[in-house]
């Protein structure tokens, strides 16, 4: 089934020198973008990443360092990624787990003010985890009877991961509904504030921590309770845009409260 589109829909997957959205690096980026005709457009980078790939990530995506050593760097790159997603809806494959915040984080390195809150954000594994619970290369199996060949290729990642959302229209066309809006609505498992989901929100639209231990506290309680807390989360290895939140939150209580 194709997918019911108001505007552009991006597809996009990352390969990264590990899982530390605040210290690790992008080294490939991949992006499909699915336009309202059904046409695509592709683009796929390497990027020095400017440290070293350790050898359990290039176990993973079989990229080294010396196979970026000579790529632009992501400063190179932020300006046309961020124009190319701009105007578009987003997706991918854990995507607002990981992927989204990561790429946020290298945005904000290069002083890029990317706002994905302005863009929709379809989560296809959450889906898959919502109704089936599986790995990325069981769902393409799943849903499209197809092995995945080069699994961790970011460019053979976010083409399955369109595919499967095609799939996946068509086998719960009865639950999911055609729209870039319900399908966000729908495969967000928490309300986040930042990007990493450290601050989300609770049944009644407030903010509170989702980690360590004040998790499920209003964030505006601890942060008066306890002010060096804030003081602490700023110097932390936390993303940038945890903290611009954070920071967001204290300067405006009324807004928060």
């Amino acid at each position: 089934m194709n997918i019911n589109l108001k505007r552009p829909l991006v597809f996009f997957d990352i390969e990264s020198t590990g899982l530390d959205i605040s210290k690790d690096r992008i080294i490939e980026i991949s992006v499909v973008k699915l336009y309202p005709d059904n046409h695509t457009e592709v683009k796929t980078r390497r990027i020095n990443p400017q440290m070293h790939i350790p050898e359990a990530s290039t176990a993973i995506h079989h990229i080294t360092d010396e196979d970026v050593k000579d790529c632009p760097t992501f400063k190179q790159y932020a300006k046309s990624i961020a124009a190319f997603l701009e105007g578009s809806d987003i997706a991918g494959y854990n995507s607002i787990k990981f992927d989204i915040p990561l790429l946020a984080e290298e945005f904000e390195r290069c002083e890029i003010d990317f706002d994905f809150s302005k863009h929709k954000m379809i989560d296809v594994q959450n889906i898959f985890h919502k109704l089936e619970e599986r790995t990325l290369s069981a769902a393409y199996k799943f849903y499209c009877n197809k092995n995945l060949e080069d699994a961790h290729s970011a460019q053979a990642d976010t083409i399955a991961t369109m595919e499967i959302l095609k799939a996946q229209l068509d086998k719960y066309s009865g639950i999911l509904e055609n729209d870039v809006e319900k399908l966000a609505e729908f495969s967000v498992k928490n309300k986040n504030l930042d990007l990493a989901g450290r601050i989300v929100l609770n049944e009644n639209g407030k903010p509170i921590f989702n980690f360590g231990k004040h998790k499920g506290r209003l964030v505006l309680d601890v942060l008066e309770q306890e002010p060096s807390y804030y003081a602490w989360m700023e110097k932390g290895e936390f993303t940038l845009n945890t903290k611009r939140v954070l920071t967001k939150i204290k300067m405006n209580p009324q807004k928060y409260r």
